[in-house]
């Protein structure tokens, strides 16, 4: 008996070693998790012609802001300079890489800058001594840019030339990832969407040329506006995600991509019927189309885009819909959405010296079919960072850049010329449009960068 315990314990110690083994041969070839953590340092130095609209501590611009005339009609208000300097933009960024599982690679982003740099309170006596935003004090404070995931399946098909792709996250929305060649913060915005949001992407590469792109879209820091102005409560009641797809053909240094984009929201939830709060059927869908093409060739690069359809505000489009005049009979509103054609050309030449020109045309087109009369100006809900009273705008930009390494130094200038329209009596006419008295705004921005790239 004591022979047998003694065989039987060395044939468990054996297997105990064979199996520490496998285990450790095992952990020594699973693949690991590569990070590479990335980022900059960025000031910007910038100075305005006029007062304007603008983000990010005023380092995001906009658009110039309309002629305020003050009581006696003598001087027009808003054309005030000013100026301005901050690293608020600096950023930090980790990618992460390396692990898969046989065909399928893993992998993640997360990204963050800092924002505002405002505090939100405001001086309430403000206004009496300047003509724009007074809240310019206080400190950056931390925000996510991106967070999200990636599983990609590779070496797909007979040819092993397929690929699909899922990214789940926070992430750049797939009509605004393809940038211009601009160091500025707002990269052509709001002459083309602009928007990083939560969202489901897959993209599959479909041989050597062809990619199919689809995605469901949420919404977070860039909102749909409403009677409420901007929020997230529209969509987030409307359960509808908005939906994205796009297909792409790519040739050495060229690409050529077409996409569409719907969104459904809920404008209210609650409204009123002869004196009592009840349910409401509102809804409000539109849909974007855009086209990009960029081409590339030594040192010279050229991008293009061009997106035409309907509102596009909660991603910085110069756009939005309005409330119908009338009431149904269950308490419900109708809508329609403004049309909106926004446009960009972007050249680059260099490497070292870089020199860049970017041309930006948005028109406002109104609705597609006249209301039964002139619409209230409270009835049209527009891109908060603009106006319902623009009728066209244009820019004109362009940028030298020395690249030394890891640092960078630009220097820009930028037109920014806004053709504005009267409302009359408070309200535009039945296209949604602004009209009367048609005049040009026009704002002068010098804008210089120093980064440090690591």
């Amino acid at each position: 008996m004591k022979r047998i315990y003694q065989i039987l314990s060395v044939v468990l110690l054996s297997f105990c070693a064979l199996n520490a083994a496998a285990a450790e041969k095992e952990q020594k070839t699973e693949p690991k998790n590569n990070f590479k953590l990335y980022g900059f340092i960025r000031n910007y130095f910038a100075f305005d012609s006029r007062e304007s609209v603008s983000g990010t501590g005023d380092l995001f611009y906009y658009l110039p802001k309309d002629v305020k005339m003050n009581e006696a009609g003598t001087e027009d208000l808003n054309a005030t300079s000013s100026f301005r300097f901050l690293a608020l933009t600096s950023r930090l960024g980790v990618d992460v890489s390396g692990y898969s599982i046989n065909n399928v690679h893993f992998g993640a982003k997360i990204e963050g800058d800092f924002y505002a740099g405002l505090s939100n309170s405001s001086n309430t006596n403000a206004g009496v001594y300047f003509p724009g935003n007074a809240k310019i004090s206080g400190t950056a404070t931390a925000r996510l840019r991106q967070a999200f995931a990636t599983i990609t399946w590779k070496e797909l098909g007979k040819e092993q030339q397929n690929s699909v792709g899922l990214k789940i996250g926070q992430a750049w929305h797939p009509m605004a990832a393809d940038h211009p060649h601009l160091f500025s913060l707002e990269v052509g915005a709001p002459f083309g969407p602009f928007s990083r949001t939560p969202l489901a992407q897959m993209d599959a590469n479909l041989g050597e040329h062809w990619v199919l792109s689809a995605a469901a879209i949420w919404q977070m820091q860039y909102q749909s506006t409403g009677p409420i102005g901007g929020s997230a409560l529209y969509m987030k009641y409307g359960k509808t995600p908005e939906m994205y797809a796009a297909l792409a053909y790519k040739s050495k240094g060229f690409l050529l991509r077409a996409g569409v984009d719907m969104v459904s929201i809920k404008p209210r939830v609650l409204g009123q019927l002869d004196g009592n709060t009840v349910k409401v059927s509102d809804r409000k869908t539109s849909v974007l189309g855009y086209v990009f093409t960029q081409y590339s060739y030594k040192k010279f690069a050229v991008k293009a885009k061009t997106v035409f359809g309907q509102g596009g505000e909660h991603m910085n489009l110069m756009s939005g819909y309005a409330k119908m005049i009338g009431e149904n009979s269950d308490g419900s509103w109708n809508y329609a959405s403004l049309r909106n054609s926004s446009s960009w050309l972007s050249m680059s030449y260099g490497k070292k010296w870089q020199g860049v020109l970017f041309l930006g045309y948005v028109k406002n087109l109104g609705l597609a079919e006249a209301a039964s009369a002139p619409l209230a100006k409270a009835d049209v809900y527009f891109c908060g960072n603009g106006f319902s009273n623009i009728n066209q705008m244009y820019r004109i930009n362009p940028q030298i850049i020395y690249n030394i390494g890891k640092l960078n130094v630009g220097l820009e200038y930028q037109l920014t010329n806004v053709q504005y329209g009267e409302y009359d009596g408070g309200k535009l006419n039945e296209y949604g449009l602004a009209t009367k008295n048609l005049h040009w705004v026009c704002n002068h921005r010098v804008n210089m960068m120093v980064k440090y790239n690591f």
